[in-house]
């Protein structure tokens, strides 16, 4: 028993040294940048450059328009399904796990070939349309862990008797939707939110190929150009992602299904 306990330890250990290791060691060129002596110079300057605050900033507000259109599409379909179709669950399942196995790469060829300019709809014609196509685009990458999330939380609650509580009192399907079934699903809305956030921040192929500049195809320009800054940015990415996993986990030990185990 020991022996095995001994080994499990020495699994972990190996597990967490081979993903740590190059954290630590990417944190510490980043503290170099000043010849002699460590600092956090290249985080300065990273953070102080108009590129980085503008990259950042456009990739932030297209993570909450993702977030916005992805609760919007998802919660109603979870919903019905759930209600009224649920043998059609599988087939849901499966069409969500569809961004998953084909590549992004093959998917904005597809955007491009399809709205083009000289298409019915030429969406990379113009600022807007393309970043309405990234957006789909975002929308869809998410789609496997948006609906997950969404229907793991309507899993935990009785959406008949709601719905038909809500029906006797004289609430119709979008007040239902809204004042009803997305309360009480918030937290796992708030999951599938930060997962979402986290994969819009440091996507690259969608938002290089419809050339525009996110903060995907800045940290690979970075990349390119200097020498510490890539380091600096990529431990703040990094932390960034790290901390939506956190509040992510702080979010869901509030819900109901973690209250009902303690």
């Amino acid at each position: 028993m020991k022996g095995k306990r001994l080994w499990s330890w020495i699994a972990v250990a190996l597990g967490t040294a081979y993903f740590l290791l190059p954290l630590v060691g990417m944190f510490d060129f980043s503290l170099k940048m000043e010849r002699g002596k460590y600092s956090f110079e290249a985080y300065r300057v990273v953070l102080s450059d108009p590129q980085f605050q503008q990259t950042f900033g456009y990739s932030v507000a297209l993570a909450l328009l993702t977030i916005v259109l992805g609760v919007l599409i998802v919660v109603p379909t979870a919903y019905i399904v759930r209600l009224r179709f649920p043998a059609v669950r599988p087939v849901i399942e499966f069409i969500t796990l569809m961004p998953l196995v084909i590549p992004p790469i093959v998917i904005v060829f597809g955007y491009i070939r399809i709205y083009n300019t000289s298409s019915v709809l030429p969406f990379t014609g113009s600022w807007l349309g393309t970043n309405v196509l990234l957006l789909f685009g975002y929308a869809m990458l998410a789609l496997p862990y948006m609906y997950r999330s969404i229907d793991t939380g309507m899993r935990a609650i009785d959406i008949a008797s709601l719905t038909e509580a809500a029906q006797s009192l004289g609430a119709g399907w979008g007040r239902i939707l809204a004042t009803v079934i997305l309360p009480n699903v918030f937290v796992s809305v708030l999951s599938g939110a930060f997962l979402t956030f986290a994969i819009v921040i440091g996507e690259y192929v969608f938002a290089a190929l419809l050339n525009l500049n996110t903060f995907g195809p800045y940290m690979v320009w970075m990349g390119g150009n200097r020498a510490y800054e890539p380091s600096a940015l990529a431990v703040v990415a990094f932390l960034i992602t790290w901390a939506c996993m956190g509040l992510m986990q702080r979010v869901t030990r509030f819900s109901k299904s973690s209250l009902a185990k303690r």
